[in-house]
This record gives structure tokens, C-alpha cells and sequence, in this order.
């Protein structure tokens, strides 16, 4: 997906939600567990109830990879659900020398059609590389996590600026706002007009909206730029808004109460 696509499908929707397919099996309702393949169904379901509000999925592949090859059917049988204008993002956090990294990016974006994959910069351009070598294709780069150890690496000082702000300046001129976003924790707002100031034009992955706090309205104030330039993770908030068998319709609620606060906020 291109950029000027993901914009697009922004301003139609007015809305920059990303839901998180973070399905864990031990949370599936338990009228799904009949079926053959119940984090499908889950999926399945969540997908065409929050489809409306959001113009992103992120699927978290732990949670389909501690399943063995029955949590691969289930995320491959996912990925194809969803449909094409949505940005699918896998949040696998690869990284590493450059013949397995391009192993890495051949099996997400050629086996798998995700348009995106989160990386860790830690090892450097030619871990990262071949991942930008795809066209239409976003490498989101881990850039200052939510976590509390964040403090052990990202935020030590390095000469004038935190390791953090070097790894934003560095790893942004190895591509382009066209291809590459960075991971920016929605719990970091008090460095959200820092950020943006080093990266005017490029979007973020903002994960921790929800249950881990973060402050929708703070991020929307302080970090948007003129093509929006966000893309706000929910997860558990929205897909384990209810656990009857009217869950999909709670999550509906709950991403279509995310996209009503957006929407004030879309240029």
C-alpha cells in the first residue's frame, strides 16, 4: 500500500485507528470453541464488525506462533480475510543479518501479502535493508517503546541527544516517509513534540491507546501532521470489549467510540 493510499483511506474514513488481532485462544468466547478454527472465527467476526472504523489491522504473529503450525493456518487464513485497502501490518519485530532478514521479508511480504512488518534497528542498515527493498511495502522501525524498559537503552544519553533520537535520525535516511514509519509508545506523550519535530513527515505506529493508558486525545493534539501521519493501536480494548456471543458487536462499539473521537481531529 502507498502512502498516498493509506492517506486516502484516512480522510474517507476519518479515522486512523488500527485494530490488533492480539487473539489469544485462552480469550476467545467459548460458544467459538466448536468451531475448527476458532481464532479464525474470532478474527473473522472482529473484522467484519470494526471494519467500518478503522483503516489498519496489526496482527501480533506471538500470539499465532506459540500455537505451532494450527496458530499459522490461523494467522495466514486471517491475513487473506482482510480486505485489500486495509494496511496489514505484522508485528513480528525482526531484525537481523542481511541474508536472514530478506529471508524475513520474502516470508511476510511475499508467503504472507502483509503490507507491513515492525523490525528492531539495533543491528543496524543491513538488517533492516532488505525490507526496504520492497516496493509499496512499510518497514516500521522500533523507535520509543511504552515499556518500562525502555529507560535500559532508548532513553540513555549518547554525547547531545538519547539513544532513541539517534536511532529516529539515522535509520530516517535510509528511506523515505514512503516507506519507512516508526513505533512511537502511546505512554511517551511528553516526547510525542520532540518526535515530531525530528520526523515532521513521517508516520508513527502508536501502540499503548486503551488498556495500557495511553491518551488518544494528547497523541491527536500533539503528533499529527498535515497528512495525519498516525496510525493509533487499540488491541484489547476493542477485541475483548465483550466475551458473549455478542462480542463482535461490543468490539463495533468500542472502535466505532475510538473513530467518533478521531474524527474531530482529521485535517
Amino acid at each position: 500500500m502507498t502512502k498516498n493510499a493509506l492517506v486516502e483511506q484516512i480522510r474517507q474514513k476519518k479515522s486512523y485507528l488500527c485494530i490488533g488481532l492480539d487473539t489469544d485462544i485462552d480469550k476467545v468466547p467459548r460458544h467459538l470453541l466448536s468451531y475448527r478454527d476458532p481464532v479464525f472465527e474470532f478474527n473473522k467476526q472482529i473484522i467484519e464488525a470494526t471494519k467500518p472504523y478503522c483503516v489498519s489491522y496489526k496482527i501480533n504473529t506471538a500470539f499465532y506462533e506459540s500455537r505451532g503450525l494450527s496458530g499459522w493456518e490461523s494467522l495466514e487464513k486471517t491475513v487473506r480475510y482482510i480486505p485489500g485497502d486495509y494496511l496489514k501490518i505484522a508485528d513480528a519485530k525482526r531484525g537481523d543479518i542481511g541474508n536472514t532478514s530478506s529471508q524475513y521479508a520474502r516470508a511476510f511480504f511475499e508467503t504472507l501479502n502483509f503490507d507491513a512488518i515492525t523490525v528492531a534497528p539495533y543491528m543496524g542498515e543491513d538488517s533492516i535493508r532488505p525490507f526496504l527493498e520492497y516496493e509499496n511495502k512499510w518497514t516500521i522501525v522500533l523507535g520509543l517503546t511504552s515499556n518500562p524498559g525502555a529507560a535500559n537503552f532508548e532513553l540513555l544519553p549518547t554525547g547531545s541527544e538519547r539513544v532513541f533520537e539517534r536511532v529516529l535520525k539515522t535509520v530516517s535516511t535510509w528511506g523515505s516517509p514512503e516507506n519507512i514509519m516508526f513505533v512511537i509508545g502511546a505512554t511517551q506523550t511528553e516526547e510525542f513534540v520532540n518526535v515530531r519535530r525530528i520526523l515532521p513527515d513521517y508516520f508513527f505506529l502508536v501502540p499503548g491507546v486503551g488498556t495500557q493508558g495511553g491518551s488518544l486525545e494528547e497523541i491527536s493534539e500533539t503528533a499529527m501532521n498535515e497528512d495525519c501521519g498516525l496510525l493509533v493501536n487499540v488491541s484489547r480494548a476493542v477485541i475483548y470489549a465483550g466475551n458473549g456471543e455478542d462480542f463482535a458487536e461490543k468490539a463495533a462499539h468500542k472502535a466505532l467510540q475510538y473513530q467518533a473521537t478521531m474524527c474531530g481531529y482529521i485535517k
